[in-house]
């Protein structure tokens, strides 16, 4: 029964999703026609507020740029090829092969979500090496284990709460900071962090398609020498000329590197000492960057995997800009907030967490990113939250308000598995060299979906906190 769901749910993905690009300009129009329905925003207005938020992610879509290039020239060093082929040594099926991707990135993405640019070199390489593997299923495997990001290290929403002087607290919606002992900490998010990394796994082993018709990725390369290309060492020495020279012992020297790499690495101690184990893209973009390098050895070996890194990721460049231009209609014509309104007035104090979840799903699919979904809709559901636990102890709305907070979270978080915005961290690393859409992986995500939307509502409404 399983399999035959998963197998209608892949057709209707394909025959039904567009191109991801394509996703998001009909989103854009329907976002938009809503707004004009519903809040007789003018035209103009909804206009004005695409333009107005179409740059907003600059930042952020250049950050998970270098996240992705970055990572994927750690995972193009020869430590790291040598790592996977001892553990390819012990996997011997595409079913151990399904079950170690989806258990190595559920750790990974604990913590940081860009580090699933690590499990995705892991699986690609896995692909090649292990015969029979299903490819766009283990594309699948890849991007739903990212979705442990949510409990672990990253996690946007609760670091902004345990943030001094956010802007809730300057907005007065906040008097004071929530420590992460109510969040990152609390049991509610520890049994979510067991849901992905125990149970994950064990219910992926139990949905692999049992079709006969299955596409590798040796057969779905559409140039089949792209495996055989030169090692990042011979194309560096191919690269020198034919006669001694300053230029190439720059280029292939170790002491400049070095000095760069042991700058890098007092800052990072630093950076840890004075913060405390607190990441964020900037720092980790930093260390991937140190890393890298310190790995490929020399100047010339790390400018050719940062080369090879970067030839697949002109779906982000393009793309975010269209995701912030709804962002923006959602922020400037009121339409996020206005549907935070209406989810928080229906809210009791036993639904109130599903009402949050729920919420932190739906609007998602118009701002996929936690930290701008959460501007948006998070004042309403905690003024809203704050209302329905008045004349409590404080001690108890700051656990609601926490509560809530998460629920919004684990929801936005959740509904990227139907939503393909974050499949283009994937997609540059695993659809190199290859024919492949969000259509193709997006059917075998439904089950999943479905099982964890039941229990994740179940656990943020009677899960203690």
């Amino acid at each position: 029964m399983l399999t035959k769901f998963g197998e209608v749910s892949t057709k209707l993905f394909e025959k039904y999703m567009p191109n991801a690009f394509v996703f998001a300009m009909l989103l854009t129009i329907f976002t938009g026609f809503i707004a004009f329905i519903w809040l007789d925003a003018s035209p103009m207005e909804i206009i004005k507020g695409w333009y107005d938020g179409f740059y907003s992610l600059l930042e952020f879509g250049m950050q998970i740029v270098l996240i992705i290039i970055t990572g994927f020239a750690i995972a193009l060093s020869p430590f790291i090829n040598k790592g996977i082929d001892k553990l390819t040594i012990r996997l011997k099926t595409p079913r151990q092969v399904y079950l170690m991707v989806v258990l190595v990135g559920t750790l990974l993405s604990l913590i940081s979500f860009g580090w699933i640019v690590i499990t995705c070199v892991l699986a690609r390489e896995l692909a090649i090496r292990v015969k029979g593997v299903n490819y766009p299923f283990l594309v699948a495997c890849v991007y739903f284990s990212g979705g442990s990001w949510v409990t672990g290290l990253s996690s946007s929403i609760p670091l902004l709460l345990g943030t001094e002087n956010n802007y809730l607290i300057e907005a007065g919606i906040l008097t004071d900071m929530i420590p992460t002992t109510f969040t990152l900490g609390s049991a509610l998010n520890f049994a979510m962090m067991a849901l992905y990394v125990i149970f994950a796994p064990l219910m992926i082993i139990l949905l692999i398609p049992k079709t006969k018709n299955i596409k590798q990725l040796e057969d779905m390369l559409e140039d089949k020498t792209a495996q055989k290309e030169l090692s990042i060492k011979d194309e560096a020495i191919g690269l020198n000329l034919s006669y001694k020279s300053v230029s190439d012992k720059l280029n292939n020297g170790v002491l400049l590197l070095s000095c760069i790499v042991l700058m890098g690495l007092s800052y990072i101690i630093y950076h840890f000492y004075t913060n405390g184990f607190q990441l964020n893209f900037n720092i980790m973009i930093f260390i991937f960057l140190m890393i890298g390098l310190a790995l490929h050895k020399t100047p010339m070996r790390y400018v050719i995997a940062m080369k090879r890194s970067s030839s697949n990721v002109s779906g982000i460049l393009y793309q975010y800009p269209f995701y912030a231009g709804i962002m923006g209609i959602m922020l400037y014509t009121g339409l996020g907030e206005k549907l935070a309104e209406i989810m928080a007035s229906v809210a009791t104090i036993d639904t109130y967490p599903f009402f949050a979840y729920l919420t932190g799903g739906v609007i998602n699919f118009a701002i996929p990113s936690a930290g701008g979904e959460f501007a948006v809709v998070g004042p309403s559901i905690i003024e809203a939250v704050k209302v329905i636990g008045e004349g409590l102890p404080t001690n108890e709305v700051t656990a609601m308000v926490s509560r809530a907070s998460l629920s919004i979270a684990y929801g936005e978080s959740l509904s990227n598995v139907l939503q393909p915005f974050y499949l283009l961290l994937v997609f540059p690393i695993m659809g190199k060299g290859i024919k492949i859409q969000a259509r193709d992986v997006m059917g075998y995500l439904v089950l999943p979906f479905i099982v964890f939307f039941i229990i994740q509502s179940i656990l943020v409404i009677w899960m203690p906190l």
